[in-house]
């Protein structure tokens, strides 16, 4: 059986997969060999670059990266402010012309929790349900939807799968997750794991993918890892591999994007 789908039936709480993943999983790689050590060579990169910048320079860079990512993750959910009307509201609280409130709120609140993860990087370590909670709040503040848990059913457009819809399961499931991703030693293998599982999971109404980007940046922040923006994937694509998640249990499409959208950070941030 495939890495991916172990994971998915150890959240079910699949008692036949659980000690089988327990004792695989550690020594099991979700990147190929190739992918490693281009990644490995990419944070080298990285490291070597941001040895020459001083701490005033690594702070604008920071901040120029949480425009970009409060932007492309907000669009990703729908946000219709460009680039530029995102970099006038954050920096400004300039509005957009014709956009509404919960667009402004979104966008707001994104940089909000950006700002938390740089001031306090090591909050999400050991990852925590009680934490990812944390970071929903952040992200979902004054704007009209659930907190905490969700305890009702929740469907997600453009594919036939549902995620568990009882409250009990969800938070098990929440627990299992952060279990798996607290295990790895491999630092990207944590952020991709933290990107894919809270997607998969959905344990919130609303906010889940959103969320799921915050966590994934919080844990390469923290490693002194490069955070990405996503700024050039394409919307579409990054559903269209969600949604091959979701319903094949492939990583494949994802990783190319994560892999991707990393370089894409180094190369244009640092």
């Amino acid at each position: 059986m495939k890495i991916e789908n172990l994971i998915l039936e150890f959240l079910k709480q699949n008692p036949k997969t659980s000690s089988k993943l327990r004792e695989i999983f550690p020594t099991t790689k979700l990147f190929t060999e190739d992918e490693s050590i281009w990644l490995s060579n990419l944070q080298k990169e990285f490291e070597i670059n941001i040895s020459k910048l001083s701490d005033f320079a690594i702070k604008k860079e920071f901040e120029r990266l949480a425009i970009d990512v409060s932007w492309k993750s907000s669009q990703i959910e729908g946000n219709t402010y460009s680039l530029l009307e995102t970099e006038r509201l954050l920096k400004e609280k300039v509005t957009g012309e014709g956009k509404s409130k919960e667009e402004a709120v979104m966008l707001l609140n994104h940089k909000e929790a950006i700002d938390f993860i740089i001031e306090n990087p090591d909050y999400l370590s050991p990852l925590s349900a009680s934490k990812i909670e944390d970071i929903h709040a952040i992200l979902t503040k004054e704007l009209v939807t659930d907190r905490n848990i969700r305890k009702r059913r929740v469907g997600i457009s453009g594919t036939n799968y549902r995620p568990i819809d009882n409250e009990f399961q969800i938070k098990e499931a929440l627990s299992l997750a952060c279990d798996l991703i607290n295990e790895k030693d491999n630092v990207f293998e944590q952020a991709f794991l933290a990107l894919i599982l809270i997607s998969y999971i959905q344990p919130f109404v609303d906010g889940n993918k959103r969320t799921a980007r915050i966590l994934s940046n919080a844990i390469l922040i923290n490693h002194r890892y490069c955070p990405i923006s996503f700024r050039t994937v394409d919307s579409v694509d990054y559903k269209k591999a969600m949604l091959l998640f979701y319903e094949q249990n492939n990583i494949t499409v994802f990783k190319e994007i994560f892999i991707k959208q990393y370089e894409f950070a180094i190369k244009t941030y640092f």
